[in-house]
C-alpha cells in the first residue's frame, strides 16, 4: 500500500548504519539518482559505531529526520539493531512490516515460481522485548496480543492483498497451544475476513507452514501474522529464493515508513566492496511505490532483472564475482 501521492520533490532520510549497511545504501542512491524523481536526502547516524561515538545508538536528531520524511532508506544496524530498528518502529507507531518472497532468476532459489507477501505484526508480541524480567529461578518473557493491534496488521494484510490482485490470504499462529493470544488472533482474523468476502482465507498453525514453506511455497500470497512468527518464516523465505541478499523489507505506520534489507551489517565482508546491495535496491522499490512512484518503480525492478537474467554481473553470494559498485553500475546501464 502506498501513500498514493506524487510531488515534485522528496525528503528522503537516509540512515547508512553499520558495515555493508553504507556500501549497499551507496550503491542504492547511485541508481535512485538515475530516475526522472528530485530527491533531498537527509542523513542520519544510528547503530554500533553511533553508539561508540555519541553513547547512543539512536540520536534524538536520527528520529527527527526520519519523522520529518517523506520515508527512510535504512542500510543495516550492527549489535545495536533491537535498539535502533525496533525503537524507530516503536517511536514511529510502524505497525506493519512487509516482507516478500518472490523467486528471480540466478539467485539459486529452490523453486522459481514463488511470488508471496507476509505482513507481520510490528509493534507488540515476544519480540519487542519489553516485557522481560529475571528471576530466582530464570527468566519470564511476556507476550501481549492485543485485539486493536491485530485487527489493524489483519485489515492491512486484506487491503494488500485486495490492491495487488492477490486472491487469498493466510493467518499463521499456534492457537492449539496458545489459546488465549493466538486464539485471539485466529478469531478476528476470520471476524476481520468477512470484510472482504472475494478474498479466500485459510489459517495454518506455525509449525505446518514452516513445513509447507519448503514444500508447496506456491500455494501461499499473503500471510499474514504475529511478530515473532513472522520475523522467523521471512528467514525461512529467504533461504527459499536464494537467501538474505534478496530480500527487502518495509515497515509501514500512520506516521511514516522506513525501508531496509533484512541482510544486517555482515562485518565479515564490510568494506571489502563485495556485498550485494540488491536487497536494498529492492527496499527502494518498495519505497518509491510508497511514494506513489510506480513508474520508476517498475524501471527499476526491470533493470534488477534484466541484470539477473543476463546472469553476468553477479555477487559472490549469487556464484558471481561482481563487487556491490560494479552491480550499480550494470542495473544503472538498464534502467
Amino acid at each position: 500500500m502506498s501513500t498514493s501521492k506524487t510531488k515534485d520533490k522528496y525528503q528522503i532520510a537516509i540512515i547508512p548504519g553499520d558495515g555493508i549497511g553504507k556500501e549497499v545504501m551507496e550503491a542504492t542512491i547511485s541508481v535512485l539518482d538515475e530516475l526522472d524523481i528530485e530527491f533531498d536526502y537527509v542523513y542520519g547516524e544510528a547503530g554500533d559505531e553511533c553508539g561508540e561515538k555519541t553513547g547512543n545508538p539512536l540520536p534524538e536528531e536520527t528520529l527527527e529526520i526520519i519523522r520529518n520524511a517523506d520515508a527512510c532508506l535504512f542500510g543495516a544496524a550492527g549489535e545495536s539493531a533491537a535498539d535502533v530498528i525496533v525503537k524507530i518502529r516503536q517511536e514511529m507507531k510502524m505497525y506493519a512490516n512487509l516482507r516478500p518472497v518472490k523467486a528471480y532468476p540466478n539467485t539459486n532459489a529452490l523453486f522459481d515460481d514463488v511470488d508471496f507477501m507476509i505482513v507481520r505484526e510490528n509493534t507488540e508480541g515476544l519480540y519487542i522485548a519489553n516485557q522481560e524480567e529475571l528471576t530466582e529461578d530464570g527468566a519470564i518473557a511476556k507476550r501481549i496480543i492485543t485485539r486493536k493491534a491485530e485487527e489493524r496488521i489483519i485489515d492491512y494484510a486484506f487491503k494488500y492483498a485486495k490492491e495487488n490482485n492477490k486472491n487469498k490470504v493466510t493467518a499463521v499462529h499456534k492457537a492449539n497451544v496458545l489459546k488465549k493470544s493466538d486464539g485471539l488472533f485466529r478469531d478476528v482474523f476470520y471476524e476481520v475476513a468477512e470484510r472482504y468476502p472475494d478474498i479466500e482465507t485459510e489459517d495454518f498453525y506455525v509449525d505446518a507452514t514452516a513445513m509447507y514453506l519448503i514444500t508447496q511455497p506456491q500455494s501461499f500470497e499473503v500471510i499474514v501474522t504475529t511478530n515473532l512468527f513472522g520475523d522467523i518464516l521471512s528467514d525461512e523465505g529467504a533461504g527459499i529464493v536464494g537467501g538474505l541478499g534478496v530480500i527487502p523489507s518495509a515497515n509501514i505506520g500512520e506516521d511514516g515508513a522506513l525501508f531496509e534489507p533484512v541482510h544486517g551489517s555482515a562485518p565479515d565482508i564490510a568494506g571489502e566492496g563485495i556485498a550485494n546491495p540488491m536487497a536494498m535496491m529492492l527496499s527502494a522499490i518498495m519505497m518509491l511505490r510508497y511514494i506513489g512512484e510506480n513508474k520508476a518503480a517498475d524501471k527499476f525492478d526491470a533493470a534488477i532483472l534484466k541484470v539477473l537474467k543476463e546472469g553476468e554481473t553477479l555477487t559472490k553470494d549469487l556464484g558471481g564475482s561482481a563487487g556491490t559498485m560494479e552491480v550499480a553500475e550494470a542495473i544503472k546501464n538498464n534502467l
